[in-house]
C-alpha cells in the first residue's frame, strides 16, 4: 500500500454515468432512476411505452461493483416482481466484495429495460474500459471480447484475452484503431459498424468530461446486432471538477467516506486506509515516501493526508482532529519539508493545535527539514508536549518503531 498510486477522482452512479455517455452518443438501455417503490413503478411503465418491453432489470445504486452477488440486481417480468424487488433492493444493506462486510445502504435504484431479448443472433457480452497510462502519458483502451466477469479474473485465467489500444491525446482516437478493436472482438456485419461509433462516443465521453475511468461491463451485443452500455462505471478526475460545474453537483456524498468528506471542508486531501499510523504532509510525494517510512518501521498507514504548501496552525489543526476520528490510529507522524513554508512557524502550529485540541492519547512525531528546521525542532522539544521530534528520515522512522513496540 505504501507505494500505490493515490488517485483522488469523484465517482458517479451507473444511472448518472449513463446519463453522460448518452449524452455524448453512447447507446444505453432506456432506464430511470428511482427512489421510492412508486417511482420505480411508475419508471417501468414509462420504459415499457416508450421502448416497448415486457421485462425490466432494477439495480442498486451504489459506489461498488459486484451488486449482482450481493442480490443488488434483479431480472422482472411484470410489474409486481418490480414492485417486490424495487421494494427489497431499496433501504438494503448491499455487501458486496468492493464494500467490505459493512456494506452499502441502498437509497436509490435504476430500473432498465431487459436488453437481453430473443431474436436473429444470440447476445454477446464484452469488455471496455479507458483510463490513463502514467507511464507512457497517453490514454488507454482495454477491452476484451470476454466480458460480463471480473476483468481480473480474466487477465489471470486467459492473458490472451485483454487486449489494449493507446491513444495519443494530441492526435486523438483514429477511425483504424476503431476498426482494430472491433475486428479483435470477433464482431462483423451490422455489429461491427455500430461498435465502431460505440468505441467513438465512448472516448469522447472521457476526453469531454475529463474522466479518470471509464468501465463498461458488459457492453452487450443485442440480438438485433445493437450495441449498448449494459453496466457502467465512471470516475472524473476531482482536478476537472471546476470546469463541469453540473457533474460535479452529481456528487452524492452519502456514498463517500465522511470522514474524507469533512476533510474537503478544510481543503485537505485525505484519503482513508486501513493501517495504524496517521500521516500528515506536505505534499504528495512526501506523502508517498513517509508511508514508505511507515511501512519500513512496522507499521501501517491509517491515511494520505496532504495539507498542502500552507501548513499553517489551523490547517494542522484540523489535521489532527481528522486524523484521531479514526479509532485504528496508534500513533500520528507529521512530516514536513520547510520550503515555503518555514519550519518554525508548523512546530508552533503543532504545538498550538495540541494545546486547543486538548489531551491527545496517541504518541505524535513530528519530523521537520528544511527552512528553519533546528528552530522548529527546539520549539517541539521546549513545548512540555508529548510530542517527540525528528529531523531526518532515519530518526522519524526509529521514533515510529518505538512507540509502536
Amino acid at each position: 500500500m505504501a507505494n500505490a498510486n493515490l488517485y483522488i477522482a469523484m465517482n458517479l452512479h451507473e444511472f448518472q454515468s449513463k446519463g453522460l455517455l448518452k449524452k455524448h452518443g453512447v447507446a444505453v438501455p432506456e432506464g430511470m432512476m428511482a427512489r421510492t417503490v412508486d417511482e420505480a413503478i411508475k419508471a417501468a411503465e414509462l420504459i415499457r411505452e416508450s421502448a416497448d418491453v415486457e421485462k425490466w432489470v432494477v439495480k442498486a445504486q451504489i459506489h461498488a461493483g459486484g451488486r449482482g452477488k450481493g442480490g443488488g440486481v434483479k431480472v422482472c417480468h411484470t410489474l409486481e416482481e418490480v414492485k417486490k424487488h424495487a421494494g427489497n433492493i431499496l433501504g438494503m444493506t448491499l455487501v458486496t466484495p468492493q464494500t467490505g462486510p459493512q456494506g452499502k445502504l441502498v437509497r436509490k435504484i435504476l430500473v432498465e429495460q431487459n436488453i437481453y431479448y430473443p431474436g436473429e443472433s444470440e447476445p454477446a457480452e464484452y469488455y471496455l474500459s479507458i483510463l490513463l497510462n502514467r507511464m507512457k502519458g497517453q490514454n488507454m483502451i482495454m477491452y476484451s471480447p470476454r466480458g460480463g466477469m471480473d476483468i481480473e479474473q480474466v487477465a489471470e485465467e486467459t492473458p490472451d484475452q485483454i487486449f489494449t489500444e493507446l491513444v495519443d491525446p494530441k492526435v486523438g482516437l483514429q477511425p483504424f484503431q476503431c476498426r482494430k478493436i472491433a475486428f479483435n472482438l470477433n464482431l462483423k456485419g451490422e455489429a461491427y459498424k455500430n461498435m465502431l461509433k460505440f468505441i467513438s462516443a465512448v472516448y469522447n465521453t472521457y476526453v469531454d468530461c475529463d474522466a479518470s475511468l471509464i468501465e463498461i461491463n458488459p457492453v452487450i451485443k443485442t440480438s438485433d446486432y445493437k450495441i449498448l452500455a449494459a453496466d457502467t462505471k465512471m470516475s472524473i478526475d476531482n482536478n476537472a471538477l471546476y470546469r463541469h460545474p453540473d457533474i460535479e453537483a452529481m456528487r452524492d456524498l452519502g456514498e463517500e467516506d465522511p470522514i474524507e468528506v469533512e476533510a474537503g471542508k478544510f481543503d485537505l486531501n485525505y484519503v482513508k486506509l486501513y493501517g495504524n499510523v496517521g500521516c500528515m504532509v506536505n505534499g504528495a510525494g512526501l506523502a508517498m515516501a513517509t508511508m514508505d517510512i511507515i511501512k519500513l518501521s512496522g507499521g501501517d498507514p491509517a491515511n494520505f493526508l496532504d495539507v498542502g504548501g500552507s501548513a499553517n496552525a489551523k490547517r494542522v489543526e484540523e489535521g489532527f482532529r481528522i486524523i484521531l476520528k479514526d479509532p485504528n490510529v496508534k500513533a500520528i507522524l507529521l512530516n514536513v519539508f520547510g520550503g515555503i513554508v518555514r519550519c518554525d512557524r508548523v512546530a508552533q502550529g503543532v504545538v498550538d493545535a495540541y494545546r486547543n485540541i486538548g489531551e491527545i492519547h496517541v504518541p505524535i512525531i513530528v519530523r521537520l527539514q528544511g527552512t528553519n528546521a533546528e528552530e522548529g525542532k527546539k520549539i517541539i522539544d521546549e513545548s512540555g508536549l508529548k510530542v517527540k521530534s525528528a529531523i531526518t528520515l532515519e530518526d522519524a522512522a526509529k521514533l515510529v518503531t518505538n512507540v509502536l513496540n
